[in-house]
């Protein structure tokens, strides 16, 4: 007869004799251990996928209010790391140098006011003549202080 061999939590390092365990990240998991490092929830009571980014596991929405949808910059396309500071507007994630006015490619920094038009950075000075003449909806807005990420 074959002895019952015990899997290691990767979260607790404590032996896993429950019920149900879960394999993520080529580890074992107590269901209690595996959870999103932001928001704390346990990941197997919340859905069946879990991220992770330089040793972060997310749970879906925290991962996309950090990294965005593709967890690259939204100008330049490339990745953003855990740790950089980041700009957002309308749902898009921005390195800090990339989030820049579409015109004059001058920066735009916390408490600038900015347009942001069909995917485009606007700073106030550059905003499309048609916004001043009213014939253009813009998404005002001014922006937070950049995130700093866990």
């Amino acid at each position: 007869a074959g002895s019952l061999s015990w899997k290691r939590c990767a979260g607790c390092g404590g032996k896993i004799a429950d019920r149900f365990l879960l394999y993520a990240m080529d580890s074992y998991w107590h269901s209690r251990c595996l959870k999103c490092s932001c928001c704390q929830a346990q990941l197997g009571d919340i859905g069946t996928s879990c991220y992770t980014k330089s040793g972060m596991i997310l749970c879906r929405n925290d991962y996309i209010r950090l990294f965005g949808n593709s967890g690259a910059c939204s100008a330049c396309g490339q990745s953003i790391p855990a740790s950089g500071l980041v700009m957002r507007a309308q749902g898009n994630v921005y390195h800090l140098k990339c989030f820049t006015c579409s015109t004059c490619r001058n920066r735009l920094v916390p408490g600038d006011r900015f347009h942001y038009i069909n995917g485009s950075l606007f700073c106030e000075h550059d905003r499309p003549t048609a916004l001043i003449n009213g014939h253009l909806n813009s998404l005002q807005s001014n922006p937070l202080l950049p995130d700093q990420k866990v």
